[in-house]
């Protein structure tokens, strides 16, 4: 795939040394707010520098541009935005926010696209891969994933590029809600179904005997007929080095999948700086990791690959899963049986209200998206690369598309009466 801009020949080679220079910052360190709440510098570390914003790093904290697109940026720009022209005010985002929480608002998403690639996936999941029953409609209709993705992928150039991801998104709900939890799910025997289903992701190589009884078990039940066919148009569209960063990302997801189905067989609840170690992996991550095949580019893997990169990607991953957690907390407090989830592992671990608990879950939420903050806008600034830059700002848009869609679904979450 293209590059979004001129790039070195060799990227591994200067970035190296520009990634060196990135600054170790100490632990639980965050950018110190202005009087309105607006990120500015952080404090100077003693003795350290202070580091002047290049012309890089100024670009990646604006953001895209453009009609409809002042929302999206990595942190807020110092000085507020011009006003819009009357005919770009949008309407208010449905849903209310919950207090409190760090997040940026972001323009609706493209209603035309919205509507289109809601008709592309039912499709798909209901004449394709049969990915759930009839009477399950209301609940896929009631995602609204459509609406979900062109928030999360505004720069994707087609529709196609769209559907990549959101057919990936709903073959991972499929194993997510059949294996594990809402319909049928049980973590007795997950480890088993999770690996068979992950063949699917990452094939079997086998001999000719016992490869054709694999590919039939392919088709054998809706999480792994999802996984089947979503990865084969993501093959189409991506590139090798980014279809095994996928994998990868897979493989991480079910590691956290089958770390909280042992503690749900043993009822036991984890303390919370290992609830967080399993959200690292059982989280978002391999959704903005794609950001650059939905923009029909592509990040080099060995940019990718980058300590600082990583750190970003998982800083991001962890802040919009913790976001899930709390948007999700009255739904599942109203499911059978116990979910966990950071306020009820705060609440038990730490022995406070189930209040306070939710309230100190946001500031954890919040710190980490500081922290994201911080980190990609050094890397920015210390690796200028185009695909780099572009990248992170992708990320980025993810990250403030995935808090608009839990804001927004009403249909699916509502807050606590915690205010």
């Amino acid at each position: 795939m293209p590059d979004p801009g001129s790039s070195p020949l060799q990227p591994s080679l200067p970035v190296t040394g520009a990634l060196a220079g990135v600054r170790t910052r100490a632990a639980g360190s965050v950018p110190d707010k202005g009087p309105s709440g607006d990120l500015i510098a952080p404090r100077p570390e003693e003795g350290a520098s202070v580091r002047q914003p290049s012309a890089a790093l100024q670009r990646i904290l604006c953001g895209p541009s453009g009609l409809g697109t002042a929302g999206l940026h990595l942190a807020r720009r110092a000085e507020p935005p011009a006003p819009a022209e009357p005919a770009e005010l949008a309407e208010p985002a449905e849903g209310t926010p919950i207090p409190g929480l760090y997040h940026h608002p972001v323009a609706p998403p493209d209603p035309v696209r919205v509507e289109e690639v809601s008709h592309r996936i039912k499709a798909w999941a209901v004449d394709e891969v049969q990915a759930f029953p009839p009477e399950w409609e209301d609940q896929f209709d009631g995602f609204s994933v459509g609406r979900y993705m062109v928030a999360c992928h505004p720069d994707a150039p087609t529709v196609d590029h769209l559907m990549v991801a959101t057919r990936l998104m709903v073959a991972e709900n499929a194993v997510d809600d059949c294996y594990c939890e809402d319909h049928g799910g049980s973590p007795v025997g997950l480890g088993s179904r999770l690996l068979l289903a992950h063949t699917a992701l990452d094939p079997l190589h086998t001999t000719q005997e016992y490869e054709p009884q694999w590919a039939e078990s392919l088709h054998s039940d809706a999480p792994r007929r999802a996984y089947r066919s979503a990865m084969e148009y993501f093959n189409r569209q991506a590139t090798p080095s980014q279809t095994d960063r996928y994998r990868h990302d897979m493989a991480r997801l079910h590691l956290g999948y089958l770390a909280e189905a042992a503690w749900a067989e043993a009822d036991h609840v984890p303390e919370v700086w290992e609830y967080l170690a399993m959200r690292q992996f059982n989280n978002f991550r391999p959704c903005p990791t794609i950001t650059d095949t939905v923009g029909g580019y592509e990040l080099p893997a060995d940019l990718h690959a980058q300590p600082a990169m990583q750190r970003v990607i998982a800083l991001a991953g962890n802040a919009t899963t913790i976001v899930n957690d709390l948007y999700s907390y009255t739904k599942e407090l109203n499911s059978p049986g116990r979910h966990l989830n950071l306020p009820v592992v705060i609440a038990e671990r730490e022995s406070v209200s189930d209040r306070d608990a939710y309230l100190k879950a946001v500031e954890v939420h919040n710190d980490l998206m500081h922290g994201f903050e911080s980190e990609a806008a050094a890397l920015a600034a210390d690796c200028p690369v185009p695909s780099v830059l572009r990248f992170l700002r992708g990320v980025a848009t993810w990250v403030d598309g995935n808090h608009y869609w839990h804001q927004t679904n009403t249909y699916r979450y509502s807050l606590p009466d915690f205010w």
